[in-house]
């Protein structure tokens, strides 16, 4: 969290680019984790990474076949479809994301916000264009978030329907019930998710192994699919066909993107570990027995994934697959998370709640309001599009959209913060983007089917995050027109000697070097100054608690004016009186009782000939709105609050 704002709506100072912080584990830190630390956080992030990317199987497979099946399926179309899904695992999420992107870190955190950071970061003012491009990024993640849980949980409940064609009826109210309760969860904390996820998973990923090698036997031609070559003539021999079978084929990527912007929560080391000894392989091996089930028995192209499953044991297995595709829904939940408080650091969004669930990891995050919102969009899914088949239509094009934008954002990075050549940075990246755009044109094939449903999504996002932007970068070049500094208002005041008034006066402000607002508008209206003022800031660092001795700064300005920081952990509530209280300690004398906190409460008015258009103003008023009470988050005592207003045209 940045600096106390002046009122309760934070509005983001758009003069210099902020870097993401918070990391549980940086990447010098990581280096240093034992062993049993590294094991454990792999173990923990197969629940709340792999959780998307691990249920894929359930459905991609069975979507992409199901574009071949109107004349019939071949053996050379069931060996190219295997081997697409194969190689894109193994081009998109190990070379990428887990080989290459998961280098790109701030501080240990990942996603696209991430990737912004550090291009204003190398290109300073010039980083416009980041902006613009992660703004979209993150929005379509957004659209990412609600589909995934929807498709996810749908698809798992359905597998119900070949054990018990009756159940059909029941599918949808028993996935809003899954739903809700897996929402309501979140409360809990990440890590509490992922000690409890984790290890189901990884009985999961077991299973989707194990019923890969019994199958695979079905017919060991199979095996073709490893080669390149297959997937090559497949999409050679089916031109346009082809396209749509790569949309449908890109499911089984999907979660690759929440594996990178989950990173914070477990770092770099334990998600490369998860995916090379347990995740990819078991992948790889489900798929090849998908093919081989079906190059045996062409009648199993209807569902294979479950038809692979024993009868005897085909009940059970489907209620594991339901719990793995709730713990799928966890990933870009938790994604969601850790986007959101970026977008907050960067300036894209108002200042929402965060409770921070673990005393060691900071990326491990609780955003409520975030919670509701995404189980609104994601209920709305299931009750409109009923089936996991009608909604993997609109699955897909966020995803691609994302990964489009954070290839462009990596290359920037490379090239710009890593000081690479700008051939070398073409050469590594341009693999990558053209494959992505590959998929961004197969998935926008679909937009007329449910493809419109993310784009929608999307888009709202993004011109909540642009009126943001725009809005904070009006208020505050209207506020800082008159601005004095502090040091030159305090001379001022010493030879006007203005009124005085007992008692001391708190003035919260987020930049200690200019006057607060507050102040100004104190000593304009109401023309008295108190006997002793103490301009605070208040600074949330990593570390999850802060000992006694670094929680305050004080510098004297004068001797009526003293200019004090505050210094919080994460975890520790920024209580404001109670660290107050030990600057007696260091000599500054005050009375709680006696003592009076000013906040500065903007206001904003719509105008149609003063910035923005008037709908895009009443949009950032509503965000103003929406962002947390500066009164009640630093525990300020409501009794000793003064709140000057001040009114200002957007």
């Amino acid at each position: 969290m940045n600096d106390a704002p002046e009122n309760g709506s934070t509005v983001a100072t758009p003069a210099s680019p902020v870097q993401t912080n918070g990391s549980d584990i940086s990447a010098e830190h990581e280096t240093h984790l034992p062993k049993s630390s590294v094991t454990a956080l792999a173990l923990g992030s197969i629940g709340v990474v792999y959780g998307d990317i691990g249920t894929s199987p359930l459905y991609a497979f069975r979507e992409a076949l199901r574009h071949t099946a109107t004349d019939g399926i071949t053996r050379a179309e069931v060996t190219g479809v295997v081997s697409l899904l194969i190689w894109a695992l193994t081009l998109v999420v190990t070379l990428k994301y887990v080989l290459f992107v998961m280098y790109a870190d701030n501080k240990g955190e990942g996603g696209t916000l991430s990737l912004v950071a550090l291009v204003r970061g190398a290109i300073g003012a010039r980083g416009g264009f980041a902006v613009i491009v992660g703004i979209l990024g993150a929005s379509m993640f957004f659209g990412d978030a609600v589909l995934t849980p929807a498709i996810s949980v749908l698809s798992a409940v359905e597998g119900l329907e070949v054990v018990t064609p009756q159940f059909r009826e029941f599918v949808v109210p028993v996935t809003i019930g899954i739903l809700v309760i897996l929402f309501i969860f979140q409360s809990s904390g990440t890590g509490r998710v992922a000690a409890l996820f984790g290890p189901i998973t990884a009985f999961w990923f077991l299973c989707l192994a194990g019923l890969g090698l019994m199958h695979v036997t079905d017919d060991p031609a199979i095996l073709y699919a490893l080669l390149p070559t297959s997937a090559l003539s497949f999409v050679l021999d089916h031109g346009i066909l082809a396209l749509v079978v790569i949309g449908s084929v890109f499911l089984a990527v999907t979660g690759a993107e929440a594996l990178y912007a989950d990173m914070g929560h477990f770092g770099r080391k334990p998600i490369q570990l998860a995916w090379f000894a347990l995740v990819f392989p078991s992948l790889a091996l489900n798929y090849l027995g998908q093919g081989a089930m079906v190059l045996a028995h062409p009648n199993a192209v209807d569902n294979p994934f479950f038809l692979m499953v024993p009868g005897p044991v085909r009940i059970p297995f489907v209620i594991l697959a339901t719990v793995a595709t709730i713990i799928a829904s966890q990933a870009v939940i938790t994604g969601a998370f850790s986007l959101t408080q970026q977008a907050v650091q960067l300036g894209l969004l108002p200042r929402l709640e965060t409770r921070h669930t673990s005393e060691t990891q900071a990326g491990q995050i609780y955003l409520p309001r975030v919670t509701w919102i995404l189980l609104t969009g994601v209920l709305l899914l299931v009750v409109f599009f009923k089936s996991s088949s009608a909604l993997a239509s609109a699955y897909g094009i966020s995803v691609t959209g994302e990964m489009v934008m954070s290839s462009i954002l990596a290359f920037i990075v490379v090239w710009k913060a890593w000081k690479w050549s700008l051939p070398v940075a073409i050469l590594v990246v341009a693999p990558f983007l053209s494959m992505e755009i590959v998929f961004l044109s197969a998935n926008m094939l679909k937009v007329f089917d449910g493809g419109y449903v993310p784009l929608t999504l999307a888009a709202c996002m993004a011109i909540c995050m642009w009126t943001w932007v725009r809005g904070s970068r009006i208020v505050y070049e209207k506020s800082h027109k008159e601005n004095i500094p502090l040091l030159d208002l305090v001379k001022m005041l010493a030879k006007s000697h203005p009124v005085r008034v007992p008692g001391t006066a708190v003035f919260l402000t987020s930049d200690p070097d200019i006057a607060p607002s507050a102040l100004m508008h104190n000593l304009k209206h109401n023309t008295v100054l108190h006997t002793k003022n103490i301009i605070l800031t208040v600074h949330v660092a990593t570390a999850p608690r802060l000992s006694d001795d670094q929680r305050i700064k004080i510098e004297a300005l004068s001797d009526d004016f003293t200019r004090v920081r505050l210094n919080f952990g994460y975890m520790e509530s920024p209580n404001v009186p109670k660290a107050m209280a030990l600057c007696r300690k260091q000599g500054v004398k005050f009375d709680i009782m006696s003592t009076s906190f000013f906040l500065n409460r903007r206001t904003f008015k719509a105008s149609p000939t003063s910035g923005m258009p008037m709908w895009q103003d009443r949009l950032f008023i509503a965000l103003t709105r929406s962002a947390a009470n500066a009164t009640d988050f630093y525990h300020i005592p409501t009794n000793r609050v003064v709140e000057l207003g001040q009114q200002i045209t957007v």
